[in-house]
């Protein structure tokens, strides 16, 4: 009995390091045909995330800042119509009544507006809007490292607390079968019933440890639905991992040039300065064009009128109670904020790879020890399992050395997920877990796509405008699909 648990045990770990040896990062396509793999996690979440969606509107909505900041530059024409209805009374004369008179008049008039002049100033807004939208780009990026992070922890978690419910259910097995040879060996003299009641105390606590691991992978199944978008079926083991950095200081390198937040900052700091520029020109002059035409008729009588006029405005600030001056030095001082962001972020993404690089070396190392613990703690089971029989230990050496092999084994399973996780982690840290660097099986969102119809700020009965209506109607039924 004790040589066929031996080789169970043997055999499971062959089995363990065979499915993580093969189990990959296969994307596109599941390692087995019946079973779901880490890419298959992270492509659900891709596709399902209304935390993405929420902000891919909020892209769509920082690209129609650029529309109308584009409008500003172009002619505003406006039709008019108004109807009038007047009354008059006038007193009469000694031999003559009061008069009264009633008018109803319409007048349609067509106005055009051109901003010829200012300094430049509607042009810096474009640009400053051209920023906010590359800054918002990048805070996009950063969600979705955020959402396949989550989906790789999801994933993780129902491994390892499969695991644990197995190791639990194998102590409980293990447990029971040495209550059993307890109570036989009590019955024939060899030990006393505080041995037997050791045994019982024991595969009580074991029967309880599997309800939390149960519990605890309920949970596991509940995240990875919430996630991913459905519940998980079959899993295909650990995933392979990815390559990391060589140092510390190679992905610190890699993400002050590459992290989104660090880039989406240092977009934000270019909006703001071209913000003041914009808001400095606002002292000084501006220009304006301006055609009216209209007619006037009168419902009373044949009587009409056209009238068309042109206008071209010169305007200059002289004084308005400090109001402009304090505009600058409002955003000014906005700009100077997004500097101290920007050295903040980067500062935090450098100690958040520091941090993301320690944790896998310590998985790696732990992980090591893990194993080597393993297999002493099966070695000393054994054993001390063996000797028992002899009557050279007692029940409680047995139970103690089975009670060191699940710790052992369950340190051995978490420190697995977690090399797992961390080197996912620090793909993050360096801004390179994204759908696009994973080449995962997925339609990469493209935000160029909204932004070139909008950023030229179509007229709502043009082409692309008409091309806009059928994207909004795609998007809806898209959401639509549950």
């Amino acid at each position: 009995m004790q040589t066929t648990r031996n080789s169970g045990l043997k055999s499971a770990v062959k089995t363990t390091l065979a499915a993580f040896l093969a189990a990959g990062l296969s994307l596109g396509a599941a390692t087995q045909s019946h079973a779901e793999n880490l890419a298959d996690a992270l492509v659900g979440a891709y596709n399902s995330s209304g935390l993405l969606e929420q902000n891919r509107a909020l892209l769509r909505a920082a690209d129609e800042g650029v529309a109308s900041s584009v409008s500003l530059l172009r002619p505003i024409i406006n039709w008019t119509t108004n109807i009038t209805r007047s009354f008059n009374q006038s007193p009469g004369s000694l031999l003559a009544r009061d008069t009264s008179t009633q008018r109803s008049s319409i007048n349609s008039a067509v106005t055009l507006d051109i901003l010829l002049y200012d300094g430049g100033g509607s042009k810096l807004g474009v640009q400053a809007a051209k920023e906010t939208v590359l800054a918002t780009r990048q805070n996009l990026v950063e969600v979705e490292q955020q959402v396949l992070l989550r989906a790789v922890g999801a994933y993780l978690s129902i491994l390892l607390q499969g695991e644990n419910v197995a190791l639990s259910l194998n102590n409980v097995r293990v447990l029971g079968e040495e209550l059993q040879a307890a109570q036989d060996r009590f019955e024939v003299g060899e030990v006393t019933r505080t041995d037997v009641a050791l045994a019982e105390s024991r595969l009580a606590a074991s029967r309880s440890n599997l309800a939390d691991a149960r519990g605890a992978l309920v949970n596991a199944k509940a995240e990875y639905t919430n996630v991913v978008g459905h519940a998980p079926g079959v899993l295909a083991g650990q995933p392979a991992l990815p390559q990391a950095a060589a140092s510390i200081a190679q992905a610190q390198a890699f993400a002050r040039r590459h992290h989104p937040l660090i880039l989406s900052a240092q977009h934000s700091v270019a909006a703001a300065e071209l913000t003041i520029l914009q808001a400095s020109k606002t002292l000084g002059p501006t220009i304006n064009f301006g055609v009216s035409v209209g007619v006037t008729e009168s419902f009373n009588d044949p009587s009409y009128s056209r009238d068309a006029n042109a206008t071209l405005t010169f305007r200059q600030p002289i004084y308005q109670g400090g109001r402009l001056a304090s505009n600058v030095r409002r955003v000014m001082a906005a700009r100077d904020g997004e500097r101290a962001n920007l050295l903040t972020v980067q500062r935090n993404v450098a100690q958040d790879v520091n941090d993301a690089f320690v944790r896998l070396q310590v998985a790696r190392a732990s992980l090591v020890a893990s194993n080597e613990r393993v297999r002493a703690a099966r070695v000393a089971f054994d054993g001390i399992r063996e000797e028992a029989t002899l009557g050279a230990r007692t029940t409680l050496d047995v139970l103690t050395a089975e009670q060191e092999l699940l710790n052992a084994e369950t340190a051995r399973i978490s420190d697995l997920a977690e090399r797992s996780l961390s080197s996912y982690e620090l793909l993050a840290r360096q801004g390179l877990l994204t759908a696009e660097r994973l080449h995962l099986a997925v339609q990469i969102y493209d935000p160029t796509i909204y932004y070139n119809l909008v950023k030229d700020s179509p007229a709502q009965i043009s082409r692309q405008s008409r091309a806009l209506n059928r994207v909004f109607e795609a998007m809806g039924k898209r959401r639509a699909i549950p």
